[in-house]
Formats: structure tokens, C-alpha cells, sequence
């Protein structure tokens, strides 16, 4: 009996590894990770992937750290054996760029994971994330009947299903603190005044997009809202939100909007109507793709993500970003 009772136990909690990574291809992951795992290859490897000429010569690269130029080639060279580069030699110089196909890849690293790994949440975050959760339904749809009472020109059960929509989304990823419901509250409105938008009418609208939103496109936005006096609406949105703005961006946003405009910048989910209510959609440089609307216009501008730079370098894609908005901003108010 004892023996039958041990047996049992052992098939119930043996664990299945059918679906865990195989052999090959768990040795090829670390293969690459291994060559990655030094602070300068990453570094040269995010200067190329934001480089906006789409490739990066060995003389920039070598203004990242004070080593040799041998140093600098010998970490290339680790870089292009694990497939994330390719070389072109012009003359006296060697060009590289990210590998067509690893591009993902290589957006996944530098806009989720490493960021992910420099900011983290603590555990007493998600505690208490977990006991907010529990009392929010009830605020939620108190917050649905109130906005479907005032908006009687919409159907109820429109906008009651957004507004619980968007908590869903937000709530995903964003941290739960008592600003959940005006946070909602925003989203829900700016994604109805999307679904009536036409685009025919009213100020031009850009929708800035990155992975998490909470850098580049946030940064994007503020300026072009600031440039713009009101002649164009800036929007931004993430395909996976982080749980905050990053705090170097919040910082420039302080300096662009203020401090109250600045602290309620949230990460958002980009929708499908969001897109729908833009006249221009810009990604910027991180491999997202959205939905092809016809008369929409698209661009991709590739930018350094502000997360991971120096104080020096989030000044410099200040500046990038800047130089391009004014641009835009002339093809649009002209």
C-alpha cells in the first residue's frame, strides 16, 4: 500500500519537459547570449541597431570606450560570428549592421529585456499589486456606468465594454496604485474619441509607437504637443507596455510639459483604432509593426532608447527626436 501510495506521488508532481527548449537549440541560445555577455558588445550592439543610417562604421564604435582598435574589432568580430551582424568594407572602413533576421531578436533584447533588467519591480510591488486587484472591479464599473450616463450620444454597451477593455490592458502591466481608475478613465476617453474620430476633420494626429511606451514615443509626443501649440494632436502608444515611463524620460518630460502634464504620462497598449484615428503613425526604431490602414501614412525613425543611455546620450536622442519632430511638424502645418 505504502508503495503504491509512493508511486502515485511520484507521477503526480513529475514534471513534463516536452515542451522545454531543445537540446541544439538551447546550445545555440547561450552560444549568443555568451557572446553578449560583455557591457561594451552591448553597447556597440544598440549604437548600430539605433544608428539612423541603419548601419554603424567601426570609427563611431570606437568612440564608446577608451580601448584599442584592436579591441574594438575583436569585439565586432565576436558579434558577427554569432550571426547578429554583417560587415561591409568601403575603403579604409568597415560598415556593420543588424542581420535582416535577427533584427527581432535584437529588438526584443534592448527594448524589453534590458530594460526589464535595469529598472525590475520589486516584490513588495507586486504584493501589493495583487491586493488592489481584488477591490477594483467594483470602482470599474462604477466608472462604465458613470462614463456611459455622460456620453448618451454613444451606445451604453459600447462604452461600458471599452472602459473594461482598458482597464484590462492597462492593468497587464501598469503598476496598481490608486491611479488606476483616472488612468483608466483617460484611456477609455481617448480610445472613444478614436472611434469617432474623423480623420477628415479637426487637427492632424500622430501616433507615435515603440515596444514599451515608455521612452522614445513618449518623448516624441510631449515635444511635438510642446512645438506644435495645439496645430497637431501627439498620441503614443506600446505593442507590450512597460509598467511605467522610464525615469530618465520622465525627467525630460518634467522639463518639456511641467511637472503635473509630465506626471501623468502612463505607458499604453496600442489598439487598432488608435492607428484607424491617425493621420501619421511613426515607429520608432524598434521593429514594431502596425496595422496597414489605407490613407494613413507610415515612418519608422531609428532612435536610441533614452532607458539604457548615459545623461549624455539621452540628451543627444532629446536632440535627435527634436530635429525630426520640427521636420514633421513642416510637412503637416504647411
Amino acid at each position: 500500500m505504502t508503495d503504491t501510495l509512493l508511486l502515485s506521488d511520484a507521477e503526480a508532481c513529475a514534471p513534463s519537459v516536452t515542451h522545454a527548449i531543445g537540446t541544439e537549440a538551447a546550445a545555440a541560445v547561450a552560444g549568443a547570449l555568451k557572446a553578449l555577455a560583455d557591457p561594451l558588445r552591448l553597447r556597440m550592439l544598440s549604437a548600430i541597431a539605433s544608428d539612423p543610417r541603419g548601419e554603424s562604421c567601426v570609427c563611431d564604435l570606437a568612440e564608446l570606450a577608451d580601448v584599442s582598435q584592436p579591441t574594438v574589432s575583436h569585439h565586432l568580430k565576436v558579434l558577427k560570428d554569432t550571426g547578429l551582424l554583417t560587415a561591409d568594407r568601403r575603403g579604409t572602413w568597415v560598415w556593420y549592421r543588424i542581420v535582416p533576421g535577427r533584427r527581432a531578436a535584437v529588438t526584443a533584447l534592448l527594448d524589453a529585456f534590458a530594460p526589464a533588467t535595469v529598472l525590475g519591480t520589486p516584490d513588495h510591488e507586486d504584493a501589493g499589486r495583487a491586493e488592489t486587484l481584488r477591490d477594483m472591479d467594483a470602482r470599474v464599473t462604477r466608472l462604465a456606468e458613470e462614463l456611459a450616463d455622460e456620453l448618451t450620444g454613444l451606445n451604453r454597451d459600447l462604452v461600458v465594454a471599452i472602459v473594461r477593455e482598458s482597464y484590462a490592458g492597462l492593468v497587464r502591466s501598469a503598476k496598481v496604485t490608486r491611479h488606476m481608475i483616472p488612468l483608466t478613465e483617460r484611456f477609455a476617453r481617448q480610445r472613444l474619441a478614436d472611434l469617432t474620430r474623423d480623420r477628415e476633420t479637426g487637427a492632424p494626429q500622430v501616433l507615435f509607437v515603440c515596444v514599451q511606451n515608455a521612452g522614445r514615443s513618449q518623448l516624441a509626443a510631449a515635444l511635438l504637443n510642446q512645438l506644435s501649440g495645439g496645430t497637431v494632436i501627439a498620441r503614443s502608444a506600446g505593442s507590450t507596455p512597460a509598467a511605467d515611463v522610464h525615469p530618465h524620460v520622465r525627467s525630460q518630460l518634467t522639463e518639456i510639459e511641467g511637472e503635473p502634464e509630465a506626471g501623468s504620462a502612463f505607458p499604453k497598449p496600442l489598439t487598432d483604432d488608435a492607428v484607424r484615428a491617425a493621420d501619421v503613425v511613426i515607429t520608432m526604431g524598434c521593429g514594431d509593426v502596425c496595422p496597414i490602414i489605407p490613407g494613413v501614412r507610415y515612418e519608422d525613425w531609428a532612435v536610441g532608447d533614452p532607458a539604457l543611455a548615459s545623461p549624455e546620450g539621452v540628451a543627444a536622442i532629446r536632440d535627435d527626436i527634436e530635429t525630426r519632430v520640427r521636420a514633421l511638424l513642416t510637412t503637416l502645418t504647411t
